[in-house]
């Protein structure tokens, strides 16, 4: 999945070199000079997420994102050369999401690491309302430990352990868990049991998905690491 930054900045050496790193690392990204453009732009066609500066003329990026509020939930990050704490704090009441100092070695490098934690939390749009969890196509129903995918019932149930393992890999997507985090939140107190028996678990977890959907690739193993949830 592709995803769309939106940046705005009235600076566009500023712009023209976070939207070349952006484009480099597989975002597609629309460029604002301007807060007015940028309103009605990401108003008109929303991004996934948005990097706004504050400091800029007529409009500032404080209005903007005080605007957009109004308008959608997508994630806002602040580009800002200020240092006051005061001024973070207001972008933060306001709605932002992060905050980025352009003074003091500004890292494009921790921008895009930034933008990539924002989409993790806006992609996985877990909704855990006391029983039900939803990721994309996996619903998972806590109460009666049933598992949809893509709108169907696996055609054979997962156990109460491999139900877990599920769980607890789809609440962070993108987020390697270890072997020994699964064996903790699988068995608890059982200190008998050996991390290569989570790697049995998650052979069948696939064989059972694989029953409704062949493509099924959401458990990714990391090799010498664990397993995570696949966000892409």
């Amino acid at each position: 999945m592709t995803h769309t930054i939106a940046l705005v900045d009235d600076d566009r050496n500023i712009l023209t070199s976070i939207s070349m790193a952006l484009e480099q690392e597989g975002f597609k990204v629309q460029t604002y000079i301007d807060a007015e453009n940028a309103l009605a732009g990401i108003s008109r066609n929303p991004p996934d997420l948005a990097v706004i500066d504050i400091k800029m003329p007529r409009m500032d990026g404080e209005e903007l994102l005080k605007r957009l509020r109004k308008k959608t939930a997508i994630p806002i990050l602040f580009l800002t050369s200020k240092d006051e704490e005061v001024d973070e704090l207001l972008g933060l009441k306001l709605g932002a999401d992060d905050f980025i100092k352009k003074s003091g070695g500004f890292s494009i490098k921790i921008l895009i690491e930034r933008i990539r934690v924002q989409l993790r939390k806006k992609v996985s749009n877990i909704e855990d309302s006391k029983n039900l969890i939803k990721h994309g196509k996996l619903v998972l129903d806590s109460s009666q430990l049933e598992c949809e995918w893509n709108g169907k019932s696996l055609p054979e149930k997962l156990t109460t352990t491999e139900f877990l393992i599920v769980k607890e890999l789809a609440k962070r997507p993108g987020i390697i868990k270890e072997r020994a985090q699964l064996m903790d939140i699988a068995y608890k107190d059982n200190t008998d049991i050996e991390d290569r028996t989570i790697d049995s678990h998650v052979k069948r977890i696939r064989k059972k998905f694989k029953k409704v959907d062949q493509n099924f690739s959401a458990i990714e193993t990391r090799y010498g690491s664990g397993y995570r949830w696949n966000i892409s």
